[in-house]
């Protein structure tokens, strides 16, 4: 076994830890899951693939393997690619630069007054360290019986 260093493996980030494996494993393969799957695709998917990546994460975080590390991190990028390929696969919204021109202009009055009511806009003046208007509440205890 040879030493692994960090110039070796520069996307160990990428690797989870090996319990997310095992529980995305019998989380695929629950009853739950299949009836999910059946419902979405038509069919069951296979879960082998995040078996054989938790063996190898196991592999790498017990005996320090280094092709069982590059097996995780390459199935993490698959996996990634998979889950954005819509997104780099869109030709109907144009993708922008820069922020709009009047991205922050001030909010229409009516949103301003909703704004002066809201939980947001009292958080913001307790941090900032203004006070607070005095707030009244009238209770009512109604008991049912």
């Amino acid at each position: 076994m040879t030493e692994v260093t960090e110039d070796e493996l520069k996307n160990e980030w990428l690797i989870r830890p090996c319990k997310a494996y095992l529980e995305e494993y019998k989380d695929c393969r629950s009853i739950k899951a299949r009836f999910h799957q059946y419902f979405v695709f038509g069919h069951t998917i296979d879960c082998a693939q995040w078996r054989r990546d938790y063996d190898s994460c196991k592999k790498w975080q017990d005996e320090k393997n280094l092709k069982a590390a590059n097996d995780v991190i390459q199935s993490e990028c698959e996996r990634r690619m998979a889950r954005l390929r819509n997104h780099y696969g869109n030709d109907v919204w144009e993708k922008r630069e820069s922020p709009p021109e009047d991205w922050n202009k001030p909010l229409p009055d009516y949103l301003q007054q909703q704004y002066e009511h809201s939980y947001l806009h009292l958080k913001s003046k307790e941090l900032r360290g203004e006070e607070l208007p005095v707030m009244q509440r009238e209770w009512s205890i109604c008991t049912l019986m």
